[in-house]
């Protein structure tokens, strides 16, 4: 499948998610390829009036540009403790609506607005779906700057192969919380509750790109049309 191929089902994913917004709610704003697509669809029924005070909360500083960019105001959690619906893409799905997520280094905030929000809608392609986490994507990990060799180290020593993230320019990728990201490759992850558990317990690491029982939806965008998957939580 070519690249436009694949943004057309990207937006019609965006598209299908956006409809469950309503005028006054407060929505989460995710970041990526995928999410960018809700973000100026957002833009558009801002504009044309189709909706109405909206409260949106961006998962990244490159969300809030690009928001910005297109008239959508935007807020933090001072504004509202809590979301009326997030969406966001992610990296990979798996059979049971658990996610990678983190290619974008935004897994952070990315989390913090998928843990507080009434309805998190995912949107992807078909190509992110896989029976298992870790057959198509490495996990993101987020770590301090001080310690991340340590935590590498560790990782290491759970079974992973690990390597820094680089950017474009060829030196260390930072988050926009000043963070180094360990891109982690785990093979097939059988238990993924079970390594979360194990990173989350661990000093030094800031965040990993497992999320866990926190979808709602899952919005497919494939060739056919969209495939809308509730999961109970």
């Amino acid at each position: 499948m070519n690249q436009d191929n694949l943004s057309e089902l990207k937006k019609a994913a965006a598209v299908f998610a956006v409809n469950f917004i309503r005028s006054g709610m407060s929505v989460g704003l995710g970041t990526g390829s995928t999410a960018i697509y809700a973000i100026e669809e957002i833009a558009q029924r801002l504009n044309d009036g189709t909706l109405t005070d909206l409260v949106c909360i961006p998962s990244s500083e490159e969300t809030k540009l690009n928001a910005l960019s297109r008239n959508i105001p935007v807020y933090g959690f001072d504004r509202v403790t809590r979301i009326d619906i997030n969406i966001d893409g992610a990296d990979e799905v798996d059979n049971e609506g658990n996610l990678i997520k983190g290619g974008g280094g935004a897994l952070l905030r990315e989390k913090v607005l998928a843990q507080n929000c009434g309805r998190n809608i995912v949107i992807i392609d078909e190509t992110k779906l896989s029976e298992n986490l870790g057959e198509k994507w490495h996990l993101p990990v987020e770590v301090l700057p001080f310690c991340w060799q340590a935590e590498a180290s560790y990782i290491e020593a759970l079974g992973a192969k690990v390597v820094l993230r680089i950017n474009e320019d060829k030196e260390t990728f930072v988050t926009d919380q000043q963070n180094f990201i360990l891109d982690c490759n785990f093979g097939i992850i059988s238990n993924p509750e079970e390594l979360s558990r194990m990173l989350e317990h661990r000093a030094g690491i800031v965040e990993n790109g497992l999320f866990i029982n926190t979808t709602n939806d899952i919005v497919t965008g494939k060739p056919g049309g969209i495939d809308h998957k509730q999961i109970k939580r």
